[in-house]
């Protein structure tokens, strides 16, 4: 059996592989590298169109991402983060247009408003308070606020529509907001990839093992689906970017950072209406306030999709619970990635999160009108008839070590990376695909650090991120400048 030897391993052909792909062939075209993909497709999984929400995550409109303290004080921390990580997406993104890497915008990403809405005199206070602490700032200035019911009969028509006028009712709204096609955005950056020397794409392959070599290099064993057969890849660094997959995957590594990790898989609903007349009656992105119980990515909202030109209204998610990992996965992949090393935090967070799995399995067995009378509280006209149900891709959460012998659920994204940088591998769900540019920098900075303090790749990382080491947050006219110029080139300010 022949061994192929390449630099870089990427495995899952999703968003983030394709990113990191992306940002080492400009730092070094030289590089070689190897992307591998259990599916015959590119970013069938979690990073495909209708298997997520498309939000451009900046966090103008998800309410989760600013909680109200005990003391009433909204937490604005995490907004930043994401905000700034989302910056840094759409710079990159708009290198890649400038210089014909990626296609017309239109084709990946959208200009759909980020609106908030809420109901109810607890919940108007919060969103009055959260628009107070984030529009005083560069980041969210353009952050409009009202209670009027006209002004926000303008701004969601249908969520407004034959509403009880006695409601007590609020509404925020950033106009630059966007619909992202991040499955189209992956298989176009792939496209490019291909194009290059020292890429090669092999689909159809499933990793079966790796072993670290003494010299640091990896042996990585391929099963061929497409053949039979097992191929073997020499690589001096691994990223592991399969989405639910990367547990099960991190743990065939062997290295100790990934030890004590587990996972817990939340599956997902849409409710989806593609009937034209109902469809350009709405424009935006509307999110709510999640139920009590629910976890956070469980946060409603009536979305605009743009996919293939093509429009079409979006409700959810409606959580389900399974024990596959992926869509197109085993339900046995949540028992066999246990093991010593997780049975404890993982049976600490199982007993803590009861109420949370007798809410997923409630939220699966919901009938289709239930499910209607849900979205009914954002468009109160709404038809049984005028949405199907569609099928979103799964998500595993983190479960990690909480420092006392048990374990704790976290909502969010990680990268575990092994001590001597020759392998990383990403966790975790939302934000996701929208602050993956700056999470694969992340990991370029961490496992290619000695390259990086080149002046060659400072220099092409500040090309391809005007902003990079430097703070959007701190830096309201570097802000300006990089959003001004981010906006126009892939079209996302008002027509």
């Amino acid at each position: 059996m022949t061994t192929k030897h390449v630099d870089v391993l990427l495995v899952g052909a999703g968003a983030m592989s394709t990113t990191l792909g992306t940002l080492l062939k400009q730092l070094d075209p030289s590089l070689n590298i190897m992307m591998v993909e259990r599916l015959d497709h590119v970013a069938y999984e979690s990073t495909n169109g209708w298997n997520n929400a498309g939000t451009g995550h900046a966090a103008y409109c998800e309410l989760n991402y600013t909680p109200e303290q005990p003391d009433g004080n909204v937490n604005t921390d995490k907004a930043f983060t994401i905000n700034s990580a989302f910056e840094v997406s759409l710079q990159f993104w708009s290198w890649l247009v400038e210089n014909n890497v990626l296609p017309a915008p239109s084709e990946f990403i959208n200009r759909v408003p980020h609106q908030s809405f809420v109901w109810g005199e607890e919940n108007v206070e919060f969103l009055r308070k959260r628009h107070e602490a984030l529009s005083a700032t560069a980041s969210f200035g353009e952050m409009e606020y009202s209670e009027d019911p006209e002004v926000l009969r303008q701004w969601m028509p249908l969520v407004m529509q034959n509403r009880d006028p006695n409601q007590k009712i609020a509404g925020t709204r950033v106009p630059h907001g966007a619909d992202v096609n991040f499955g189209a955005l992956a298989r176009s950056m792939t496209k490019y990839l291909k194009t290059q020397q020292g890429f090669e794409l092999r689909l159809n392959r499933e990793v079966n093992a790796f072993r670290q070599l003494d010299d640091g290099r990896w042996t990585v064993r391929l099963k061929n689906h497409e053949r039979g057969g097992s191929e073997i890849i020499n690589t001096g660094f691994i990223f592991i970017g399969a989405g639910g997959a990367s547990l099960p995957l991190l743990q065939k590594t062997g290295i100790k950072e990934g030890k004590g990790y587990g996972g817990f898989p939340v599956s997902g609903m849409w409710l989806v209406c593609k009937k034209p007349e109902i469809v350009e009656q709405h424009h935006a992105k509307v999110y709510g306030q999640a139920p009590i119980g629910a976890p956070p990515m469980s946060v409603p909202h009536l979305d605009t999709r743009i996919m293939d030109g093509e429009k079409a209204l979006l409700f959810g998610p409606f959580a389900g619970f399974t024990t596959k990992f992926l869509k197109t996965g085993s339900l046995l992949d949540m028992p066999l990635s246990i093991n010593p090393g997780n049975i404890a935090p993982m049976l600490s967070v199982g007993a803590k999160s009861m109420d949370l799995t007798k809410y997923l399995i409630s939220e699966v067995m919901q009938s289709h009108s239930a499910r209607v009378d849900s979205l009914r509280t954002f468009f109160p006209d709404a038809k049984d008839e005028d949405w199907e149900l569609a099928y979103a891709g799964q998500r595993v959460q983190i479960i990690k070590k909480d420092g006392n012998g048990g374990g704790k659920l976290e909502f969010g994204t990680e990268v575990i990376s092994a001590e001597d940088g020759t392998m990383a591998a990403l966790l975790g769900a939302s934000p996701g695909a929208s602050t993956t540019v700056k999470t694969m920098i992340n990991v370029i900075e961490t496992c290619f650090a000695d390259r990086l303090q080149s002046p060659e790749w400072q220099e092409k990382m500040k090309e391809m991120v005007p902003s990079y080491g430097q703070s959007l947050e701190n830096d309201a006219a570097l802000l300006k400048t990089v959003r001004e110029r981010t906006l126009d080139t892939l079209n996302l300010t008002e027509d």
